[in-house]
């Protein structure tokens, strides 16, 4: 079994996934629009260039998002995306790419229960949760 993430976006999908493989190191390894779908699906002609479906390898792990025509779209709430870093450096340089432009939930720093966790919501409304591996 294998469980993932699925995060929706207004219209904003191609951008805020080119900005986490940037931020994140992770590689986008799938893209389709609206216009890609089959020509019998229904479909606002308007979204056509938008993302019906992407996934990002994230490690051993993979993210998956798409536009949410505005009569389905939610804003995300009641959940955070959480990123363990390979080393401290990298908790806090990712976690600075992801909060540049958002809102700081709870600033990255040593904790009792990691040697370096952040919370915040980045500019395309996201929620993480980042930390470092290894002992507090």
């Amino acid at each position: 079994m294998k469980l993932g993430t699925y995060l929706y976006f207004p219209g904003t999908c191609r951008e805020a996934f080119s900005f986490y493989e940037q931020a994140t190191g992770g590689k986008i390894v799938f893209t389709m629009t609206y216009d890609e779908a089959p020509p019998d699906e229904a479909r606002d002609p308007a979204w056509g260039d938008k993302i019906m479906h992407a996934a990002m390898q994230l490690g051993g792990q993979v993210l998956m998002a798409s536009d949410a025509p505005p009569q389905h779209y939610q804003t995300m709430s009641g959940f955070s995306v959480s990123l363990e870093a390979e080393s401290v450096d990298d908790a806090k340089r990712i976690f600075a790419a992801l909060a540049e432009g958002g809102q700081v939930r709870m600033p990255i720093a040593p904790t009792f229960w990691s040697p370096m966790f952040g919370m915040c919501k980045d500019r395309f409304g996201t929620p993480w949760m980042v930390s470092a591996p290894g002992e507090p």
